[in-house]
């Protein structure tokens, strides 16, 4: 591994370089904060999907993407006279030393969730209303779900043992059930977002991330169909003309091929 000295030395070099691109290259010198915010969402998937896919190499790649992205923000930041990389790097820093009292001040913390208590508390103090502030309106929908759940649990609004939790997952699935037989569409919505938000908080209980739940699930669906598809045309078959008994058959080929 590089040495501390190594290290500021490419983060160094990282920074003369976007000087250099923002000052001679045609296409960095037209960039604004919103032109590159697209990208930036775009990269950081890239960056999420490397480490579902536990691709070392991969993460690397992305994550100098990501890092080119915060040093390029900071850089419009200074021609704007409004921050630079060291006011970034040290307003993360001052909130990092703030929010943990029990590395840097005389407050006890032993265990994660005391970690996580003392966090949400914090930031009250220092003027949020709520504690759902700091959720991004933008979220997509499980990962904003989780993180809600997780806020609201910082300050102690969360159930004691996963059963009562599980007992929730059983009662909205019976309240969505009666609302499909019912046939009305609106509450049948209302009662579906239920039940994914009860069982997003049910994962959190059981230690399961959701999110990475269902893109792996997501992955393997994708493999599996694919793997169908090749077989098939290896046949001479397509698709549109098979039937589906005809495609389980490969399907569960392929769920042989992928275990």
């Amino acid at each position: 591994m590089n040495s501390r000295k190594d290290q500021l030395a490419a983060f160094n070099r990282l920074l003369d370089i976007m000087d250099d691109l923002r000052e001679k290259c045609p296409w960095d010198k037209k960039q604004t904060l919103e032109s590159l915010r697209h990208l930036t969402i775009e990269e950081t998937y890239e960056l999420a999907d490397a480490i579902l896919d536990n691709d070392l190499p991969e993460i690397k790649k992305e994550l100098g993407d990501v890092l080119l992205h915060i040093v390029f923000y900071a850089k419009i930041g200074s021609e704007k006279n409004a921050f630079d990389i060291a006011d970034v790097a040290n307003t993360i820093s001052d909130k990092l030393v703030h929010r943990h009292p029990h590395i840097y001040g005389d407050v006890v913390a032993e265990s994660e969730e005391e970690v996580k208590r003392n966090w949400e508390q914090l930031k009250l103090k220092e003027g949020n209303k709520s504690v759902l502030e700091g959720v991004p309106k933008s979220l997509p929908a499980v990962v904003k779900a989780s993180r809600i759940q997780e806020k609201v649990k910082g300050v102690g609004f969360d159930w004691e043992k996963p059963e009562q939790v599980w007992a929730k997952v059983q009662e909205e699935l019976t309240e969505l059930n009666e609302e499909i037989k019912a046939g009305n569409k609106e509450n049948t919505e209302k009662e579906f977002g239920d039940v994914l938000f009860s069982m997003i908080n049910y994962a959190r209980f059981i230690g399961v991330n959701p999110e990475n739940a269902l893109e792996k699930t997501n992955k393997k669906f994708i493999n599996r169909f694919q793997f169908l598809e090749q077989e098939a045309k290896k046949d001479g078959k397509e698709l549109a003309d098979m039937s589906l008994t005809e495609m389980d058959v490969y399907w569960e080929k392929s769920k042989a091929f992928f275990k």
